[in-house]
């Protein structure tokens, strides 16, 4: 009877194990499902590869410079070394530096089509291109919140000025408008940031001027209005803290297609002049080697890949989470 009882106990034991073992599974699933962690993770990934890339010793990381060429490792293969020249003279300086002897630098994801380590342009590449972006992105969102603010909460002549000015911008090609900008000023970072400006800020002009129009129609407006607060101060108070959730919403989703935007002008070769790498720039210099060297265009694009999908991704969390239409049902 003792011995039955035992056996009973143990298998109730066994169940409930079973049972925390499910709850504890289910938990970290409704936490993954309930926060964006595969996006965030990759997303910070990328910012520590950004972030590798500004320190003084990061170099030692791979041990290869992201812009001097080495023609001896010309489309040199994944996993392989350094050339045994660059390695021996690499050795003779720190001898004759009386510095340690460095260990044989390794081409983790192969090198182009000059002998650049492509995981070193990538690190680099990665720097550049986020600076640009979160420049570009950030100028963007204050004038095209600003633009819809006035064409908004004033309305009248001001807003059909301001919108019939919005549409002919609209009816001007991007990367006709790019191209002229890169034979006029020629390559450079400034020019990039301005055209990537120039792509950002419409979006938020046509959101944020739906919001203003309904909300400059709300009682507490009326009645602050009414108090005699001047019109900077209402919309400083009581109209940008309510569409500030859609101008993050649209930020977010908004820095995948610039990304997408750079890497087509890097592409097209209107973008950062060579030889600084940026992720768009190393795909383009790689497509007449795809046959022999396919991994010079394949690991910047799936950079570009994992970063705009974790960006929109972000993005479609944040919609769910700010959008009152959606919140009860996330």
């Amino acid at each position: 009877m003792a011995t039955e009882v035992a056996r009973g106990d143990s298998k109730s034991f066994a169940v409930l194990g079973r049972a925390r073992h499910r709850n504890r599974a289910q938990r970290w699933l409704d936490f993954i499902r309930e926060w964006p962690v595969a996006p965030i993770m990759m997303l910070l990934l990328l910012v520590v590869l950004a972030l590798l890339a500004g320190t003084p010793w990061w170099g030692g990381i791979t041990g290869f410079d992201p812009e001097r060429p080495a023609l001896g490792d010309r489309n040199a293969e994944i996993g392989s070394y350094q050339n045994d020249r660059d390695y021996d003279r690499s050795v003779e300086r720190a001898i004759k530096n009386d510095e340690s002897i460095p260990s044989r630098p390794h081409y983790w994801l192969g090198a182009d089509q000059f002998g650049r380590d492509i995981l070193t342009r990538i690190m680099k590449g990665a720097q550049i291109s986020l600076i640009i972006l979160t420049i570009a992105a950030s100028v963007g969102m204050v004038f095209g919140t600003f633009y819809g603010l006035a064409a908004g909460y004033y309305g009248g002549w001001l807003d059909e000025i301001l919108m019939r000015a919005l549409d002919v911008y609209f009816s001007i090609p991007f990367i006709l408008l790019a191209l002229v900008a890169v034979i006029v000023f020629g390559q450079s970072v400034t020019v990039m940031l301005v055209l990537l400006a120039l792509l950002a800020w419409p979006p938020f002009v046509r959101n944020v001027r739906a919001e203003v129009l309904s909300l400059k129609e709300r009682d507490y407006v009326s009645a602050a209005r009414a108090t005699g607060a001047s019109d900077i101060w209402i919309m400083w108070k009581h109209i940008v803290p309510n569409v500030i959730n859609t101008i993050i919403v649209i930020a977010t989703l908004r820095v995948g297609q610039l990304i997408l935007a750079e890497a087509i002008l890097s592409f097209l070769g209107a973008g950062v002049p060579p030889p600084t790498p940026t992720w768009g720039a190393m795909v383009a210099e790689g497509r007449d080697y795809l046959a022999s060297a396919w991994w010079i265009s394949f690991f910047p694009g799936v950079m570009i890949f994992f970063l705009v999908m974790s960006l929109n991704f972000i993005g479609d969390w944040f919609r769910d989470r700010f959008d009152p239409r959606l919140r009860n049902s996330v």
